[in-house]
């Protein structure tokens, strides 16, 4: 649908054209929010093409079975012991109560965020461009939230706003908050309430550990990439040679942020180091945390099985992590969903290099930044043929929907396998 809406003539500016490969990439993109654009998306479509981007990108962040619960409430139709399980599913949560009251939630604290960060931008973007400046708060605010990068600012991103504090730190702040996953916020706040003496039967107990493994785990990523950024490109010209020492502290940590799958630029990506690309490909490929609008493998994945390896080093047969036991499932998961994300971007890679023939760190940071959905290129996007960016497509669609979620729909008829085999002893290592 989205494809179709920006093939339509009246979906770009007059004297402009996009073709169906195009559309079809930059619609892809935008509902599994990451970024990456064939076209310059400022100068191609317009107000009408810009709306449905817009919708598009907020879809996506929601997700659908959020989405769909709202319309379902807006409609006042009757939410289904399936519609609840769809969404205890997608928010990783225990109990089946309150949690259309919690969707509710989510929506009101995403229009809330996105409006807080709509007002900061307009004291950037009204005096700059005037009354569109409005629309161009509204727009970035939701792209930002949603981490999808996406900018109507002539395709060279936050660049010109390099040194611009509100622009950064309202871009950091939309980043990092919707990428600790929603059900983080409910915790802090519960936590949060029962510190400041608003009683509840819920207040007494501490954050529960999912929420201290994101919370952790994301402060100890942002700071990894900005010192990182900082010890390989501090005298670097091309990025932050010439900058005074705040302004080198602020790219960094910008471009540390952007690098959980949001997409967002002030230094152009081609100008970064070797060293510094291959930090940011790992820091892509981990992304933000469960639950909310980013991609990647997440977090709490990667902190899990780094507690698995230390636990079978130890020699113990539990991974334990801050005095709580992880069951096997959980670890199980984990590495089946990093070692389907790594098959699938290395067939993929593979596959763009032999179609495309491009520079091959050019092609693995592209490749990484679509399946994390996370938007930032090396300037390949733009000079993609038909099958790179059908490619790349396929790469963003399974990157956003996630290994788990496709495996389940090619498994979900299968009988299920009880018979126990015999246990049997492989040299491995």
């Amino acid at each position: 649908m989205g494809m179709v809406c920006l093939m339509l003539p009246f979906s770009v500016k007059s004297g402009q054209s996009i073709g169906f490969f195009d559309a079809l990439f930059v619609a892809m993109s935008s509902i599994c929010v990451t970024g990456l654009s064939t076209v310059n998306v400022g100068q191609t479509f317009s107000g009408f093409g810009q709306v449905v981007l817009l919708f598009l990108i907020q879809f996506g962040g929601l997700g659908i079975v959020t989405f769909s619960t709202i319309v379902l409430c807006l409609f006042r139709r009757r939410i289904t012991l399936s519609d609840r399980m769809l969404i205890q599913s997608a928010y990783n949560l225990d109990t089946l109560s309150g949690l259309v009251r919690l969707t509710m939630k989510i929506l009101k604290a995403t229009l809330c965020l996105e409006g807080v960060g709509a007002v900061c931008y307009a004291f950037v973007f009204v005096p700059q461009f005037g009354i569109k400046g409005v629309w161009y708060s509204i727009f970035h605010a939701v792209s930002a939230f949603c981490n999808a990068g996406i900018d109507l600012l002539g395709g060279n991103s936050f660049c010109d706003y390099a040194d611009n504090m509100i622009i950064n730190f309202t871009t950091v702040f939309l980043i990092i908050v919707s990428g600790l996953g929603f059900p983080v916020y409910w915790e802090i706040l519960r936590t949060a309430s029962g510190r400041f003496g608003k009683k509840d039967h819920q207040s007494g107990r501490k954050m529960n550990l999912h929420a201290r493994i994101v919370i952790l785990a994301t402060a100890a990523f942002i700071a990894a990439g900005m010192a990182l950024t900082l010890l390989f490109e501090y005298d670097n010209p091309d990025t932050l040679g010439g900058m005074s020492l705040p302004q080198k502290l602020t790219a960094s940590l910008f471009q540390s942020v952007t690098l959980r799958t949001a997409g967002f630029a002030t230094i152009s990506q081609e100008c970064f180091r070797p060293a510094s690309c291959m930090a940011y490909l790992i820091l892509m490929f981990v992304g933000g945390s469960p639950a909310g609008t980013a991609g990647g493998i997440k977090t709490v994945t990667v902190v899990l099985l780094f507690a698995s390896m230390f636990a079978n080093i130890r020699g113990k047969s539990d991974v334990v992590v801050m005095h709580r036991k992880i069951s096997d499932d959980t670890i199980r998961r984990c590495v089946a969903i990093a070692v389907f994300s790594l098959s699938a971007l290395f067939l993929l890679t593979m596959a763009l290099l032999a179609v495309e023939q491009s520079n091959f760190l050019d092609t693995v940071y592209e490749m990484t930044s679509a399946i994390a959905t996370v938007g930032l290129s090396r300037g390949l996007t733009g000079a993609l043929g038909p099958a790179g960016k059908l490619i790349v497509t396929l790469t963003i669609y399974l990157g956003r929907i996630g290994p788990i979620t496709l495996a389940l729909a090619f498994n979900s008829r299968r009988p299920l396998d009880n018979i126990t085999y015999s246990e049997s002893k492989v040299i491995v290592g």
